[in-house]
């Protein structure tokens, strides 16, 4: 289950810009994917992944991709979505684990406030319906539907705290 992370954890973007949790939440809310790159799960939900972000694009939340892997890393796994969305780089696993998180793929989403509102671990098309619900409601927007055609059956994630 997933809990409030401490807003001094300092996020770095794939362009190298490190700011703390709180200074990205100044304006906007988050809804992130977290994904761990060496892991099939996180391949098999990325294209749905990118549709539900691509979703609540222009919202008042700020739709991102965390990655537990370096930049370059990062880019290597995203490819062209590496340029089309806001992504971050865990290597460390800081927010993972100050989010509490014990699986991954992961959908969560964060206010302003700093509070997480919503999150769903693995993947299951209803858990991350409930979560994409929250957000829509958050933010007066169109939730995505899920599941979808071309959606993965469910699945556990791996576990987040791996390495």
């Amino acid at each position: 289950m997933a809990v409030n992370p401490s807003p001094d954890i300092v996020l770095t973007s794939i362009e190298g810009e490190a700011r703390p949790l709180e200074e990205w939440l100044t304006t906007f809310h988050l809804a992130s994917v977290v994904l761990d790159p060496y892991t099939n799960e996180s391949s098999w939900i990325l294209p749905t992944a990118a549709r539900v972000l691509e979703t609540f694009r222009g919202s008042d939340a700020r739709v991102n991709f965390v990655l537990t892997c370096s930049r370059a890393e990062a880019r290597d796994f995203l490819g062209p979505l590496a340029d089309d969305f806001l992504v971050y780089c865990d290597p460390d696993r800081v927010l993972v684990k100050g989010l509490g998180l014990s699986e991954l793929p992961a959908f969560v989403f964060i206010r302003t406030d700093g509070t997480v509102q919503a999150a769903a671990e693995g993947w299951n098309a209803h858990e991350w319906r409930s979560v994409a619900d929250v957000i829509a409601k958050a933010t007066a927007w169109t939730r995505p539907n899920l599941p979808a055609a071309g959606d993965p059956g469910p699945f556990h994630g791996t576990p987040a705290l791996a390495g």
